[in-house]
């Protein structure tokens, strides 16, 4: 009578350092014979994706929380980035369509992009834009987005939606050089080319990865203790505002 092969379900702690020697030990019992069941969380599921690709190969894209797009607009960026021959971590919302509209992307889309794409309907961005495996971000420009993404040497490709969008846009593309924009009038054949002249090494990519390691290092020195502008600022801030009394009649 055929033995059953034992079965280990492994459950890492979802911290740091604990995900990887269980990797190790699952593949370990592998071999000697053990079915393996690895119980996730999502957020490492996306980690060790980004952790198995080459530095700056990833595009990692993500239009905020509110920005909302066509089914058409949609599938014009899906192909875009099929077509780009990247590695791409692409948040897309439930409510990112219009109108209410469900989202669908096409199955050849899918089959196109199958061992090269990661779909995820949240993400801890920070952690995503500092991970060495991003390369550049496809971004509706939002502040909070452009700030972390300056901060961590990723340059931009900005789609603006509304409100200050177009502002940020225009300075990361225009005065800061960090970013290159992409039209409100979206096809696939430029979301192509963008991305294959950010990721490329020459010409305006170059020139806009060279700018974003410049403003990375000029975020590092204004942030450091001491005498760095933004930790004197906040000091500023605390000794002449917050700790100054104020007179009462």
């Amino acid at each position: 009578m055929e033995m059953k092969k034992p079965h280990a379900v492994i459950v890492p702690l979802p911290t740091q350092g604990h995900v990887t020697p269980m990797l190790k030990l699952a593949k370990l019992l592998h071999c000697k014979g053990f079915h393996i069941t690895f119980v996730n969380t999502e957020y490492n599921h996306r980690r060790l994706w980004l952790d198995g690709r080459e530095p700056r190969s990833v595009v990692y894209v993500n239009f905020g929380s509110i920005t909302t797009m066509s089914s058409e607009e949609l599938v014009e960026f899906a192909w875009g980035l099929a077509n780009c021959g990247h590695p791409f971590l692409w948040i897309v919302r439930n409510d990112l369509l219009a109108k209410g509209a469900a989202v669908r992307l096409p199955p050849e889309f899918l089959e196109a992009t199958k061992g090269r794409c990661l779909l995820a309907s949240w993400c801890e961005q920070e952690a995503v834009l500092r991970h060495q495996a991003v390369g550049v971000f496809l971004t509706h420009s939002g502040w909070n987005s452009a700030l972390v993404s300056i901060s961590a040497g990723v340059p931009m490709l900005c789609w603006p939606f509304f409100a200050e969008q177009q502002t940020n846009a225009r300075y990361a593309c225009v005065e800061w050089g960090v970013g290159m924009e992409v039209g409100d009038d979206v096809r696939r054949d430029e979301v192509e080319a963008r991305i294959r002249e950010v990721m490329g090494g020459e010409g305006a990519g170059r020139e806009m990865k060279r700018r974003a390691a410049e403003w990375e290092e000029m975020c590092v020195r204004a942030t450091a203790q001491p005498g760095g502008r933004s930790m004197a600022n906040l000091d500023s801030l605390i000794k002449d505002v917050l700790l100054t009394a104020t007179p009462t009649n």
